[in-house]
Parts: C-alpha cells; sequence; structure tokens
C-alpha cells in the first residue's frame, strides 16, 4: 500500500524537475523518485521544456538516448569516447537507444510508462509546467488531453514555489 503523507506526518519533501524528456533523463528521475517514495517521501515531479516528452502521451514510449554532446558515451566494448561527429551520424540515436534498452532491460528496469505508473501510483504527484504548456499549446497545438493520464494539472512556476517550499529539490 502507498505510504499516506498526510497520515504520516512527514516532513521530508523531495521535488524534481524534469528538464529533458531523454530516456537516461527520464529514467534517472523515476529511479530517483521511486527511491524517495520507498522511504516514504513526499515526491513532486514537475515537467518543463524538453523534459514534456516524458508526459506527452504520444512521445513518452518513443524517448531516446541522445549521444551527441555525451562525454559519458563510449564505443561499444571500448573505453572510447564516441567523438560527436561519429555520434552524429544517422542511426546513431537509435543504435545508442537499443542499446540502452537491452541493458536496461537485462537490469529489470521497467520501460518508461510503467515506471512513471509504478511511481506514481507509491504516491507521487506529477505537474506539467504552464509556460511550456502555453508554448506547446500555441506552436503545436497541444492540449491538456495529449498528456499522460498521470499528470496531476498544469501549474505556473510561483504555483510550484509554493508546493516546493521546504522540499529538497534536485534538478535533472
Amino acid at each position: 500500500m502507498p505510504p499516506k503523507f498526510d497520515d504520516e506526518g512527514t516532513d521530508r519533501k523531495l521535488c524534481i524537475i524534469v528538464s529533458k524528456g531523454t530516456m537516461e533523463w527520464a529514467t534517472a528521475s523515476m529511479v530517483l523518485g521511486n527511491a524517495a517514495t520507498s522511504e516514504g517521501i513526499e515526491l513532486h515531479v514537475f515537467f518543463t521544456f524538453w523534459g514534456f516528452d516524458a508526459i506527452i502521451d504520444k512521445r513518452m514510449d518513443k524517448l531516446k538516448v541522445s549521444p551527441v554532446a555525451n562525454p559519458s558515451m563510449k564505443i561499444p566494448g571500448t573505453e572510447v569516447g564516441m567523438a560527436n561527429m561519429l555520434a552524429a551520424l544517422p542511426g546513431m540515436t537509435a543504435f545508442a537507444s537499443s542499446m540502452m534498452n537491452k541493458e536496461m532491460d537485462k537490469l529489470q528496469v521497467p520501460p518508461h510508462r510503467e515506471f512513471m505508473q509504478m511511481v506514481h501510483d507509491s504516491g507521487a504527484k506529477f505537474w506539467a509546467c504552464r509556460l511550456t504548456f502555453d508554448m506547446m499549446e500555441n506552436t503545436m497545438g497541444l492540449t491538456k488531453d495529449d498528456l499522460w493520464e498521470g499528470v496531476e494539472d498544469i501549474i505556473s512556476a510561483n504555483d510550484f514555489m509554493e508546493l516546493s517550499e521546504g522540499a529538497q529539490i534536485i534538478f535533472i
């Protein structure tokens, strides 16, 4: 049974700001979120700018790893870093994403949507950034119905400041 933050009177609160919607960044936010909720820590996750890919229903199952400008991305089987020129070649994003998916499967890391649902079911609250939503609404025709059903609401930066008062904040 998920912890009931209000009933337990926990004074621990974590807010994660997700600003990147790539597979590795979205997964990192869910790993931290899962750890927090399993410890009974009140958790709020705020998605902004490129992090929206992680909560747009049509995109969240297609997150990719970006090998460009990623110094930790190595050529498989070596300790040689993948130069930006090599990482930018056609097919490298798909290759890197496939490789990452295989490794996460071996470690039994659930796919992004499933991981989000697990963390949500553990009591986490997910929030979409108002400014980002408004920009995407105006430029791409995004509607609230395009967001994953686990998103609580679309809130402003001021609302988030109020919500995160006294919390530990992690920016991803």
